[in-house]
């Protein structure tokens, strides 16, 4: 599934996940709110993990992880944080375009759609 198909599948899956922790976290009103955006933070350290195992930083563990596995930790971040927008919002998905919109708008002087696509793949895309 790609472009809006996607998006739209996306957000639904945004959705039904914070469905299903307003319903099933133990924890309620303010402290509910707190927890979900430290999970945030749980989920960057996994991230860090990951990039850290996967260049083997640490010599006594050495090689841990793969860029796979970064990958799929930074997936983790990005969705996170939309759950945790949908809890500020219920319109998460209105939210997140204005933001990205204005973003684009003053990094590249107008929206993502507009800009070539030029990435060269890097090492670890391959």
């Amino acid at each position: 599934m790609s472009g809006e198909g996607a998006a739209d599948g996306l957000w639904r899956s945004v959705d039904d996940l914070w469905t299903w922790l307003e319903a099933e976290s133990p924890a309620v009103g303010r402290e509910a709110l707190l927890l979900r955006m430290l999970k945030l933070s749980e989920e960057v350290g996994e991230v860090a993990e990951a990039v850290i195992g996967a260049i083997g930083q640490n010599p006594r563990k050495g090689v841990t992880h793969t860029w796979d596995d970064v990958r799929a930790e930074l997936c983790d971040v990005a969705l996170t944080a939309l759950v945790a927008l949908r809890t500020l919002t219920p319109d998460a998905r209105g939210a997140f375009e204005s933001h990205v919109t204005g973003v684009a708008r003053r990094s590249l002087g107008g929206p993502p759609a507009s800009r070539p696509e030029a990435v060269r793949p890097r090492e670890w895309d391959t």
